[in-house]
């Protein structure tokens, strides 16, 4: 194999590919990226045998060919040779890849392309197209939600479904933890409707949020029973699915939490940022203090001292207590765009549910601490 590639193109296809590869394996292959080249364009596949990158960008080939390289190292090397450079790849015998670039020359070890590992055909059953801005919507109001306990790992990742709203079918992503929960919708794209619900892995979702700001309008989506697939302006993104169940989420969220609290999104945070310095870093408790028209946020850690601030709220109920966990509740007001942040109690061992009024596609669901 002989090419040569511009450093920028091959750069950003490198960064894209690279991040799926775990620094650490036990099989040698998998440290490596597949770099394909024929008709002046350079393919290049990185895998972990669950997900699976892949990048075409044009290249003046030489001689075609393929090799697989170590995908860390080729692109820490490529990042740092000067901008708009021209990389210059050869394979002079098996076994070794020259990356050359003007005064710059590295010789590199490689393992044969033909044990690259490929994930299996997907042969999709429901394919459609989805915008760009809506399933980044859909990612970014629920992944913070997604568990990291790996004995329940059918909560490792965000459950997508279609639910029937009237008329409407909607394209739903959940996200939980047991703690508290995410829920996103937007209104499901032509063919969508009656795709099976499936629980697309943490890793994929990180993976796909690195490649949406090089998206078009549209991303095209295919899914099989084990398998998605995501294409992306040239990059193709496969991961095998969470061979799972998720949970029954509807029954989690209450349905008569009948009192409402709002307060000023940016000073609720703030002060639930301030008082939470004291507070133990296990339990990260803040005590709501509620009546008609102030909240009052507490903490008091025999450790390290305690700490107390007031705000001004509206409550349609009559007096109350209630504890969160202050980290859940910066990661849920965080993903608020409008002035105000809604709050529906019910009492204080009742799960509450948590809204930015004037988003009325994502809910929140948060369960009390006791404090």
């Amino acid at each position: 194999m002989r090419v040569t590639i511009e450093r920028d193109a091959f750069l950003g296809a490198l960064s894209h590919v690279q991040s799926v590869v775990e620094r650490r394996n036990t099989i040698p292959i998998l440290a490596n990226v597949l770099i394909q080249a024929r008709d002046d364009r350079v393919r290049l596949t990185a895998t972990d045998l669950e997900l699976e990158v892949v990048e075409d960008t044009p290249a003046m080939v030489e001689a075609a060919g393929a090799v697989t390289v170590p995908a860390h190292l080729l692109h820490d090397i490529v990042r740092k040779l000067p901008e708009g450079a021209q990389v210059r790849l050869d394979e002079p015998e098996p076994g070794r890849v020259v990356i050359a670039s003007a005064r710059s020359r590295f010789m590199l070890s490689s393992l044969p392309a033909e044990d690259f590992p490929e994930l299996a055909a997907l042969e999709p059953a429901n394919t459609f197209s989805i915008a760009t801005g809506d399933l980044k919507f859909l990612i970014e109001r629920t992944r913070f939600a997604i568990s990291t306990e790996e004995t329940r790992y059918y909560l490792n990742g965000i459950y997508f479904h279609t639910a029937e709203d009237g008329e409407t079918v909607r394209l739903r992503a959940v996200a939980t933890d047991g703690h508290r929960l995410a829920r996103a919708e937007v209104a499901a794209p032509a063919g969508a409707a009656g795709m099976p619900g499936i629980i697309v892995p943490r890793k994929a979702v990180l993976e796909l949020m690195r490649l949406f700001d090089a998206a078009g309008d549209e991303i095209e989506v295919a899914l099989s029973e084990n398998t998605i697939r995501f294409a992306i302006d040239g990059v193709v993104m496969t991961s095998k699915l969470i061979d799972g169940r998720f949970p029954d989420y509807e029954r989690v969220i209450p349905q008569n939490n009948d009192k409402r609290l709002v307060v000023d999104t940016r000073l609720f945070t703030q002060a639930v940022d301030r008082v939470s310095i004291v507070s133990s870093e296990k339990g990260r408790a803040v005590k709501f203090v509620i009546s008609p028209d102030t909240l009052l946020l507490s903490v008091n850690n025999p450790d390290a001292g305690s700490a107390e601030e007031e705000l001004a709220a509206e409550f349609s109920g009559g007096e109350m207590e209630i504890g969160f966990n202050a980290r859940y509740l910066l990661e849920i007001a965080g993903q608020f765009e409008g002035d105000t942040t809604e709050f529906m109690l019910s009492d204080a061992g009742a799960p509450t549910i948590i809204r930015d009024p004037g988003e009325e596609r994502a809910l929140y669901v948060l369960m009390p601490m006791r404090v």
